[in-house]
């Protein structure tokens, strides 16, 4: 049809929001914001993973319990495919807990991580601080 144009339509956030990258998970990997809960970093923390963002990664990890790297390029062909956020709980003033489903296939076999995620916010960013995978 002359005078039609049809416009691409922004990638969807790897996080499961419904919005795109830009005006979700993208904001906080990019630097222009800082996650303002503690499900918001956890959603942007496996947007990260799916991406294969280290550096975001490392950079939201509290750093007594972050690992000197990941080494997620040399991990092989782990394709994230789905985050089911099951309960987001603040705990106290400046910590809270996640729990969620990530799903992923590695080697075309599928697998699920479901954690129990704890954060810490200091000086008003929150940080990853470690997790338990009671369910697996």
């Amino acid at each position: 049809m002359p005078g039609l144009r049809v416009l691409p339509r922004p990638s969807a956030c790897p996080c499961g929001s419904f919005a795109s990258l830009d005006t979700c998970c993208g904001l906080y990997l990019s630097g222009q914001a800082n996650a303002p809960t503690a499900e918001a970093l956890m959603r942007s923390r496996y947007t990260a993973f799916a991406l294969a963002n280290e550096p975001y990664l490392l950079a939201t990890w509290h750093a007594s319990t972050r690992p000197p790297a990941l080494h997620l390029a040399s991990g092989g062909a782990t394709k994230w495919i789905g985050l089911e956020v099951k309960r987001a709980q603040t705990t106290g003033s400046d910590t809270a807990t996640v729990e969620f489903v990530a799903r992923s296939k590695t080697g075309g076999r599928a697998q699920r991580l479901h954690e129990v995620s704890r954060f810490v916010r200091e000086d008003g960013r929150w940080f990853y601080l470690n997790g338990d995978m009671p369910f697996s």
